[in-house]
């Protein structure tokens, strides 16, 4: 018998629906939210995700503004982009699209965000907000998973999830989200000795590490929820996730598919967040 599918397209489509009403309401007070995405040189990766971004916002009805810079931008040039953005009243939210070039310190570069207009939840502030539990906007891939479970009425209270990976955009938030919703947590990642011996313990599985078909049937117990947060491209050069799918359908009871899975949440989730932070403007 197959795992059940956590289809991401249809669950993104109906918080996408949601939020777009959201986008009627403030558009019918005198405002519209607005989006910014910044992008340093012509990284193919970064273009192709900030044109979905821009489509996805056009599509219910939100304001998206591309500031594209040269690859061989200045820090100072960003820092004082950015500078304006947070002055601006038309944006509502802040987007650096990363990686950025060599020559730029990222952290100083999502530091300098305003929080208030920090949608991708990176800047210090906002993860020092989200560890004490407290009023922020979540990093969107995490939060994606998190709306992911609770759509599909995966009760995560009580349960032993196990986090692989470590990253600061998604391994290390996700852990906080899921202890926030009494979830028991163990971190584990690519140089953990005898990773089965804790992921064949887990409830829940996030596969957040980065390597093609890297959690297989020997990592997985039965009945477990594994979700899939890769996007790795095989040896065939065909998209695939961290975990080896053909080989864990069956004992997983409910798993995410590469494509169509966490993928889609993470675009839902900055565009939920955008419209939160436009929201928070009316009411201010």
């Amino acid at each position: 018998m197959s795992s059940a599918i956590i289809n991401g397209k249809e669950i993104g489509q109906q918080i996408r629906e949601a939020v777009a009403q959201r986008v009627e309401a403030l558009t019918a007070k005198g405002l519209t939210p607005g989006l910014a995405v910044v992008l340093v040189g012509d990284n193919p990766a970064s273009k192709t995700y900030v044109a979905n971004k821009q489509k996805s916002c056009e599509a219910i009805g939100v304001f998206s503004e591309l500031i594209k810079l040269d690859e061989a931008t200045t820090q100072e040039a960003l820092l004082a982009e950015i500078a304006t953005l947070n002055e601006r009243d038309d944006i509502h939210g802040i987007l650096v699209q990363l990686p950025l070039p060599k020559h730029i310190d990222e952290d100083a570069v999502i530091a300098a965000i305003d929080p208030s207009k920090d949608v991708d939840g990176f800047s210090p502030i906002s993860v020092g907000r989200m560890m004490l539990g407290q009023e922020t906007f979540l990093p969107c891939t995490p939060f994606g998973v998190m709306k992911l479970l609770e759509h599909s009425g995966i009760e995560v209270a009580g349960k032993h999830a196990v986090i692989v990976g470590r990253s600061h955009i998604v391994g290390k938030p996700m852990g906080q989200l899921l202890l926030q919703k009494d979830a028991t947590v163990t971190y584990t990642h690519s140089k953990t000795k005898d990773l089965p011996c804790y992921t064949k313990q887990a409830d829940i599985i996030i596969a957040a590490v980065g390597r093609p078909n890297f959690i297989t049937a020997e990592h997985v117990k039965e009945g477990a929820v594994v979700i899939d947060v890769g996007i790795n491209r095989d040896e065939h050069n065909k998209l695939v996730g961290d975990v080896d799918f053909a080989s864990v359908d069956g004992i997983a009871s409910h798993i995410t598919p590469v494509p169509g899975g966490v993928g889609p949440m993470t675009i839902t989730m900055l565009l939920y967040n955008t419209v939160q932070s436009a929201e928070q403007k009316l009411n201010q």
